[in-house]
């Protein structure tokens, strides 16, 4: 998994810090949903529960996700490619 990816190459950020499970992931896969294919969603999300299961969670449910990365500031960044869903 890459560490980091272009700035230039995201779509959308969306921030979900302090946002609990499952909630965080609804939200994420909603807004990937209003997402063209192959376009990449920047995601922050909180250590623990949240990054140990909404990126499982993603997936799961058709998408990839194209890196990881912690913050300086304690929280997570991760790169979501919107998957080709009927």
């Amino acid at each position: 998994m890459a560490e980091a990816v272009p700035p230039q190459d995201v779509k959308l950020v969306l921030d979900q810090r302090g946002i609990p499970c499952p909630l965080n992931y609804v939200r994420a896969k909603l807004r990937l949903e209003r997402m063209a294919p192959g376009e990449l969603l920047e995601l922050w999300l909180d250590a623990g529960e949240p990054l140990e299961q909404v990126p499982k969670s993603l997936t799961m449910a058709g998408h990839s996700i194209e890196g990881q990365q912690a913050a300086p500031e304690g929280y997570y960044i991760l790169w979501v490619r919107r998957g080709n869903l009927a």
